[in-house]
């Protein structure tokens, strides 16, 4: 029997006002969504003011580009003075929770607005088998590419096998040089995987220790207080206190810093930023001296060790990190930053002289599929030690943990580990999960062009 849809809205009723908390997002989120930079202004001015230590409105709108918007999935509770609601990027499949807080009276000034990203709720997940999320897959970059917020190569695997492998865009848009699964691109903090797994070479072979002191390996280490305190398992898991790389003074040498050893002279006073161990701190630096250890370690280059003992093993033959003004590879992209008025321009100017440990190097999803298969079959490290590199050891978030240069999550079941990269005109994302999935991604645009496809493809895949 056909029953006769009911109305939205029945005419006697009417909607419930919303509460002054809900009232504020939603303005925000209206001035935020049409890109309107006066009424953010507008808003921030009367209801909640930037300060120290927030986003600025560029900040916002930048993100705003980022994320194409939020759409609101569902509120999950209101009071006058507080809301909680799912919302979902305009641009991909990522949500968020939101939670506004609001003071009592008019004009209800915002007290606090917090917006985390969340793995997609049960009542939302898609649901497909894995020809559905293979053919999902390849329309959703074929529309990505098309709208040139993609370009870049993907492959997935299955028990090591590519079940999925394409390449879009241009390696150089000037030249309409097409990518390609050849194709070389800058993958950015990827290379702590590589850093990591050297690390844990010589911690095997017995020629280091997770609790040695940053001391004992470099005696001479400028900052002796840093260098005893810090230990490799705090450098490991950036609870290490050591700081950054980038900024001001990066800026100023980033032509001088041609070696590990030319980081430690410019930042090698520096002291902790906090005790080692209290908390985590994402640290370049933290990486970088371990590539410093790993060469007083193996007396040999960092490029070196991890030339020889980490790609030739695994077989990958178009992984390296070469000097900036010295690069003589044919098949390296360039990378495309977005600029708001020119659009995407090369980020030439903004890469390090060569890459360092921390990351920066040149690879492809070929190279990085190999890297995944001589991992997980223990040819890089014995079991004891492969476990011990990919475990979670500090907390980062709902069901994430970073591990020894690689993060460690379970979500429906599914446990993966991996590692991204993203700076200005790169973006990459390695993901190997127990149920046989492997999927790396690399582009040459923008930060988050390779998380995004990651995401999609991963939330379809079938869960065993």
């Amino acid at each position: 029997m056909a029953v006769a849809p009911a109305p939205a809205v029945a005419p006697t009723q009417t909607q419930p006002a919303l509460s002054a908390a809900e009232q504020q997002f939603r303005a925000w989120l209206a001035a935020f969504n049409a890109s309107d930079r006066a009424k953010l202004v507008a808003f921030h001015d009367q209801y909640y003011p930037v300060k120290e230590g927030m986003p600025s409105i560029d900040d916002e709108l930048e993100f705003r580009t980022q994320t194409g918007g939020f759409e609101i999935k569902k509120v999950e509770s209101s009071t006058p003075e507080r809301t909680e609601m799912l919302v979902k990027e305009q641009a991909s499949d990522q949500f968020a929770r939101v939670m506004v807080e609001v003071e009592p009276a008019e004009p209800h000034r915002v007290r606090t607005f917090a917006l985390r990203a969340i793995p997609t709720p049960d009542e939302f997940k898609v649901h497909m088998s894995e020809a559905e999320a293979l053919a999902a897959l390849r329309a959703e970059l074929e529309k990505r590419s098309a709208a040139d917020t993609f370009s870049g190569a993907v492959i997935v695997a299955k028990n090591g096998a590519p079940i999925f492998a394409e390449a879009y865009g241009f390696a150089d848009r000037d030249k309409q040089i097409k990518n390609t699964l050849d194709t070389r691109f800058r993958i950015g903090s990827m290379n702590k995987m590589f850093t990591a797994v050297a690390t844990l070479q010589l911690v095997q072979a017995k020629k280091l220790a997770l609790t040695d002191a940053l001391a004992k390996v470099l005696p001479k280490y400028p900052n002796q207080n840093l260098a005893k305190k810090a230990t490799i398992h705090h450098l490991l898991t950036h609870t290490g206190a050591t700081g950054d790389i980038f900024g001001p003074e990066f800026d100023k040498h980033r032509l001088e810093l041609r070696t590990l050893a030319d980081y430690v002279k410019l930042y090698g006073t520096r002291d902790l930023e906090f005790e080692p161990g209290a908390k985590m701190a994402y640290s370049n630096y933290g990486f970088l001296l371990l590539g410093v250890v790993i060469e007083a370690v193996s007396k040999q280059t960092y490029y070196d060790y991890v030339a020889k003992r980490v790609f030739k093993p695994a077989g990958m033959t178009s992984t390296s990190s070469p000097m900036e003004d010295k690069a003589k590879e044919s098949n390296r992209s360039i990378g495309y930053m977005r600029d708001p008025k020119a659009g995407w321009v090369p980020n030439t100017d903004t890469l390090p002289i060569r890459a360092t440990s921390a990351g920066g190097g040149d690879s492809t999803v070929k190279d990085l599929l190999a890297f995944a298969n001589a991992l997980t079959s223990n040819k890089l490290l014995d079991a004891e030690h492969t476990k011990l590199l990919t475990t979670g050891k500090v907390d980062m978030g709902p069901d994430t943990k970073y591990a020894y240069g690689f993060m460690e999550s379970v979500q429906d079941g599914r446990r993966c580990f991996g590692h991204g990269g993203g700076a200005p005109g790169m973006n990459g994302q390695l993901t190997i999960c127990d149920d046989g999935y492997t999927i790396v991604v690399l582009a040459n645009f923008d930060p988050p062009a390779a998380g995004r496809v990651e995401h999609f493809v991963l939330e379809r895949l079938p869960t065993k």
